[in-house]
């Protein structure tokens, strides 16, 4: 098949070119700087919120992976647009030029979303763009997931670097929500099932992926410290602070944009836990323990640069 993969530059789309290139597959990546595409594959230059190269992109595409997001700080020509207008502008383009190539399928990769609260902007976000891509060709589908654990997840990261840096790790009140992290390596695989599974009739089209452990934040915290072989003390901070400060001090400490932490601290109000349903049975999957997967990440990290106290 030929098959598209825009974010090719990120840390998931780096990772599905050599699995996709495993299947024999013809690829091609789309990117809005093709300096920061580290994969060898054939580079479309554009930019899906304006919608340039989209066109060039498409053509000839049986299969299109949507891997963008807008979290970070906006680039001079969005004018101080939200992060969340970014990305509806650029799913609504993907979708209305794959609709014009022709494509047969889409495979989006968004986020779990709250079952019992009003989802956060970002989670919100996610789910919109979902929705305009899944009408946009008659085969799409969407995959959800909670954090990806990974060397080059940037929520993983964010977390280290915490653990790292802080002598006494202070959680705010969203400490004892619950959820279920995934492994990337079986986010890969299953994106790359993804292109050519065959749907059942009357199967949903978006599925959630989690990984087989049910964690609270703490919990998950606690986990990577211990891995890491460190001692680190964990305090409930009680009255919790509001998450406009807790996410800036978190991102100054961990060297993160708040651009980025920001959005993700307010999505950690509540359980994100998966949907029912068995995507991993559907796509043939056997997904990794939490455990399992914190430590191929940290020793991936660890290859490129010594982390502390292992």
């Amino acid at each position: 098949m030929r098959i598209l993969i825009t974010g090719v530059s990120g840390f998931v789309g780096s990772r599905l070119v050599p699995r996709l290139r495993r299947d024999g597959h013809e690829l091609r990546g789309f990117a809005r700087d093709p300096a920061r595409v580290a994969v060898d594959v054939p580079v479309v230059v554009g930019d899906a919120v304006s919608g340039e190269g989209l066109d060039a992109a498409l053509d000839g595409v049986d299969v299109a992976y949507f891997l963008i997001h807008s979290m970070e700080p906006p680039p001079p020509a969005a004018n101080g647009a939200r992060f969340s207008d970014r990305e509806l502008a650029s799913a609504e383009r993907f979708a209305a030029a794959a609709r014009a190539a022709g494509v047969r399928r889409v495979v989006y990769l968004g986020g779990l979303v709250p079952e019992a609260v009003a989802p956060s902007a970002h989670l919100s976000s996610r789910l919109a763009v979902e929705r305009v891509l899944i009408e946009a060709v008659p085969e799409a589908l969407a995959l959800r997931a909670s954090i990806v654990i990974g060397a080059r997840s940037r929520s993983f990261r964010f977390l280290v670097r915490l653990i790292e840096r802080m002598p006494v790790l202070a959680l705010p009140g969203w400490r004892d929500f619950r959820t279920q992290p995934v492994d990337e390596r079986d986010v890969v695989e299953a994106l790359a099932r993804a292109a050519a599974v065959e749907l059942p009739a009357g199967t949903p089209r978006s599925f959630d992926l989690a990984g087989p452990d049910v964690v609270s934040y703490r919990q998950l915290i606690e986990r990577i410290r211990d891995l890491m072989l460190l001692d680190r003390p964990v305090l409930a901070l009680d009255p919790p602070a509001p998450t406009s400060i807790t996410s800036r001090i978190a991102a100054a400490i961990a060297g993160e944009q708040h651009a980025l932490v920001g959005p993700l601290m307010d999505g950690l109000g509540s359980d994100l836990l998966p949907r029912p349903g068995d995507v991993a049975s559907l796509l043939g999957l056997r997904l990794h323990r939490l455990d399992a997967a914190i430590e191929h990440a940290l020793r991936e990290w660890e290859r490129e640069e010594p982390l502390a106290a292992r």
